[in-house]
C-alpha cells in the first residue's frame, strides 16, 4: 500500500505542477503558487475534519520545516518550467529525492537486494531524462532553478516524512498553513496577487488540489513504509509533467530523455517487486 501511495502521489504531483507551469507562463510563478496554497490549505484543512485528525504532537517543526522549504522550492520550480521547457526542468528538480533517501537511510532502512537496484536505475533514469540541459544546448538558468529547486523538494519531503511519524494529515495542516501565511506577507508587499484574473482561479484550485493531495498521499505513505522506498516512488512527477509536456504542448523530448523514463519505470517496477 505504502509502494502505490508514494507512486499515487508522484503521478499527482507530476499533473498539477503541468498545470502551474502552464499557468505560470501567463501569470507572476510566484503568485501562481501562493494562490494554490490558499486553495490547498481549504482542502487539507476540509480533509483533516473529516477524518477527525484534529490533535496535538511533535508534527509541528517537521510541518514548519516542510512549510518554508517547499514553498521556496515551488516557487523557483515554476519559474524554471515558465522559462524552460517541462519535459527537461521537471526531471532535474526530481534529483531531490537524494535527501530524503539519506534520511531514510539515516533512520535505518534497509531496501533489498531488487529494491536498492531499483533505486538506482531510477535516479540514473531521472538524470537520463535531463541529459540535453547537461550537455549545454540550453540556457543554464533554468538548470539552476530545477536544481535549487530539486534541493528544496528533498528537505520538504525530508521534513513531510519525519512529521507523518507522529501524525500524517496535520503535517499537511501545518506545512499548507506555513506557506499560506508566507502568501499573506507578499500579499501585503504587492497589495495583490501579481495579475491573477477570476478566470485563472479555476485552474488554481485545480493545481491546490492535486499538490495537497500528492502531500497527504506521499505523509501517509511514509507513515506506513520505508522512507527510502516511498521517497524514490515519490520523486516521479517528471514523468506525469513530461508526458502531459509531450501530447499537450508537443514538446520534444531527445531518445536519451524517453530511455530515462522508461528507465524510472523500470526501477519502480524492480521496486515494488523488491
Amino acid at each position: 500500500m505504502a509502494a502505490f501511495l508514494a507512486f499515487l502521489s508522484s503521478m499527482t504531483w507530476g499533473t498539477g505542477d503541468f498545470f502551474g507551469g502552464l499557468l505560470s507562463r501567463k501569470r507572476n510563478a510566484i503568485a501562481v503558487v501562493l494562490m494554490m496554497q490558499l486553495f490547498g490549505l481549504i482542502f487539507v484543512l476540509t480533509y483533516a475534519t473529516g477524518i477527525r485528525a484534529w490533535e496535538t504532537g511533535p508534527y509541528l517543526w517537521a510541518g514548519v520545516a516542510a512549510g518554508l522549504s517547499g514553498t521556496a522550492g515551488l516557487m523557483t520550480f515554476y519559474r524554471a518550467l515558465a522559462i524552460g521547457t517541462m519535459g527537461v526542468v521537471a526531471p532535474i528538480a526530481a534529483l531531490g529525492v537524494v535527501v530524503p533517501l539519506a534520511y531514510g537511510l539515516t533512520r535505518g532502512d534497509q531496501p533489498g537486494p531488487w529494491q536498492w537496484m531499483g533505486i538506482l536505475v531510477a535516479i540514473i533514469g531521472v538524470m537520463a531524462a535531463s541529459g540535453p540541459e547537461l550537455t549545454g544546448q540550453a540556457s543554464p538558468r533554468p538548470l539552476l532553478l530545477a536544481g535549487a529547486s530539486a534541493a528544496l523538494f528533498g528537505t520538504a519531503m525530508a521534513f513531510m516524512a519525519a512529521g507523518a511519524a507522529s501524525s500524517a494529515a496535520m503535517t499537511v495542516v501545518v506545512m499548507r498553513a506555513v506557506q499560506v501565511l508566507v502568501a499573506v506577507a507578499f500579499w501585503l508587499r504587492w497589495r495583490g496577487f501579481g495579475g491573477i484574473t477570476r478566470s485563472d482561479l479555476p485552474v488554481a484550485a485545480a493545481v491546490g488540489f492535486f499538490d495537497v493531495s500528492a502531500n497527504v498521499m506521499y505523509s501517509a505513505a511514509a507513515a506506513i513504509g520505508p522512507v527510502t522506498i516511498v521517497a524514490v516512488l515519490g520523486s516521479f512527477p517528471p514523468v506525469a509533467t513530461a508526458v502531459l509536456g509531450r501530447t499537450v504542448l508537443h514538446e520534444r523530448l531527445t531518445p536519451l530523455q524517453y530511455v530515462g523514463v522508461a528507465l524510472a519505470v523500470l526501477g519502480a517496477i524492480a521496486i515494488s517487486v523488491g
